[in-house]
């Protein structure tokens, strides 16, 4: 068993990603915007949101068929900026996250970005290619982002419970290859032992 957190920007498809994959009914924390929002959460972007994860949203996706059979506990975060604190808590004890990415607002995944390099979790960054928007080549969000070579870019569409699971199977990939590379880097090894 192993606990992944998809994080991201407001917006960007972190519940719709949860719900396509997961195995049960996922948990979700969505509540409506609210006229008293609108000062804090911008909607420019996203002006059809009507709702935000709240808290975080929760989902599980069996994996059988790996080469390794896996269990993976889904933790999706809140996307707004303020909520930052609360993904500590979240990325406790997980292998490592997916940071899903809207490249029509690029700006909104720099947080994320940011986190997870800060306190050395492994990542992967996804590119959620909505309906009508520009598809850029992974290489050229990856020098947008200021990404090092070893972190994977890839493309999907949250909807599609083939890509997300694709998406999770390349952080889990991804995540080990980090661990054994590095055994003595402490965040990924206590990730390893309490996920």
């Amino acid at each position: 068993m192993l606990k992944v957190v998809i994080a991201g920007g407001f917006g960007v498809g972190k519940t719709t990603a949860v719900g396509a994959v997961s195995d049960i009914t996922p948990l979700s924390t969505e509540e409506y915007l609210t006229e008293a929002s609108t000062d804090v959460d911008s909607l420019e972007g996203v002006e059809a949101k009507k709702t935000t994860t709240v808290a975080f949203d929760f989902g599980r996706l069996g994996l059988p068929d790996a080469p390794v059979p896996l269990e993976l506990f889904l933790f999706g975060t809140p996307g707004q900026d303020r909520f930052v604190d609360l993904w500590y808590d979240l990325s406790r004890g997980a292998v490592g996250a997916v940071v899903l990415v809207d490249t029509r607002r690029l700006e909104s995944s720099f947080t994320a970005v940011s986190f997870f390099e800060d306190i050395g979790m492994p990542f992967v960054v996804a590119l959620n290619e909505f309906d009508g928007a520009h598809r850029y080549h992974p290489e050229q969000v990856r020098t947008a982002l200021e990404l090092p070579a070893s972190v994977p870019v890839i493309a999907c569409d949250a909807r599609n419970p083939n890509h997300v699971a694709g998406v999770l199977l390349a952080l889990v990939g991804h995540a080990m290859k980090d661990v054994s590379a590095s055994p003595l880097r402490p965040t990924s090894a206590t990730n390893l032992q309490d996920a």
